[in-house]
């Protein structure tokens, strides 16, 4: 019977990220063994009968905060099956753009960044190359999209500071802050992770990563001015890295915003990715909406693949 063996899903350990504190909850021998869909039913009744408690001192049994029964953690599922309950789209069939904006990174990490140890048939293999990344023009309109988020609330960090709102000067830094950090993923093409993981994965861009020093500076200098100075920094090494990977990019993102003393996105930034996009599906789709990793941050939508679909 061909199979595939692999450990996928949502744990830090798919990432390549687990360490010693993770350890202390849902923690033991997991697998995901991956069948023709007719033989799901039967191997999972082999593996209940026949798996036992321990093995070389690792728990194979045991429960879990989301099922707190004591049973064995080998997943056993069809490679459509599987890619479907992480994804909400059928991967084995063409995606439509509305399926692509309804992905989460995080989502695509569960099916495509753990470990395979045997793939006989090849089909998650072939899966996991479909996922690769987004097509072209979506791409581009995905990072257009990111300085369209990034031009909305630029200039609030100088004005709230100006007026001597300090705390909301710094959130407003943190919520840009965070934009950056997923137009960097974008940029470098790398699917990015959840919130726990967002900033260890930046670290490992080739390129984008130079963004992590002035971010941290925006979001824990005491000084407005220094603040927004440090956003600017970080968004010129994100235009830099566009032109670098054969986007289109200005000579320089920001701009002074009217005749405030604040500092805003040139609106050529987001215009000249838009006229590149060829796709007419693409650029009918709205300025600024994007994906659903773009349009919420509500982990009660993001972990959930029927709440992801776009809203339009």
């Amino acid at each position: 019977m061909p199979c595939a063996a692999a450990r996928l899903g949502s744990g830090s350990d798919v990432l390549g990220l687990d360490d010693a504190m993770s350890r202390d909850h849902d923690w033991g021998l997991r697998l995901d063994l991956l069948v023709p869909a007719a033989e799901v039913s039967e191997v999972e009744s082999h593996l209940e009968a026949s798996l036992p408690e321990s093995f070389l001192g690792h728990p194979v049994r045991f429960a879990t905060t989301w099922e707190p029964v004591v049973r064995h953690r080998v997943r056993v599922d069809s490679v459509r099956g599987l890619a479907v309950s992480r994804l909400g789209v059928d991967p084995t069939c063409d995606l439509g753009i509305e399926d692509w904006l309804s992905l989460t990174g995080q989502a695509v990490l569960e099916v495509t960044a753990g470990q395979v140890f045997t793939d006989d048939a090849g089909e998650l293999d072939g899966i996991r190359r479909r996922l690769e990344w987004y097509p072209d023009d979506l791409w581009r309109h995905l990072v257009a999209t990111d300085w369209a988020r990034l031009a909305q609330e630029l200039p609030f960090v100088g004005r709230t500071g100006e007026r001597g709102d300090d705390l909301g000067s710094r959130v407003i830094a943190a919520r840009l802050a965070h934009v950056a950090m997923h137009l960097a993923h974008l940029l470098e093409r790398t699917w990015p992770p959840y919130a726990k993981w967002l900033g260890t994965s930046l670290l490992t861009l080739p390129g984008a990563s130079a963004v992590a020093s002035p971010l941290a500076e925006a979001v824990s200098t005491t000084a407005w001015r220094a603040r927004e100075a440090a956003l600017v920094e970080a968004l010129r090494v994100l235009n830099g890295v566009q032109r670098t990977v054969g986007l289109p990019a200005v000579a320089d993102p920001v701009e002074p915003f009217w005749d405030r003393p604040c500092v805003g996105v040139r609106e050529d930034v987001v215009r000249t990715l838009e006229d590149s996009v060829t796709d007419p599906e693409v650029r009918a789709l709205p300025r600024g909406v994007g994906s659903v990793d773009q349009w919420s941050d509500n982990v009660d939508v993001l972990m959930h693949p029927a709440r992801r679909r776009p809203l339009r």
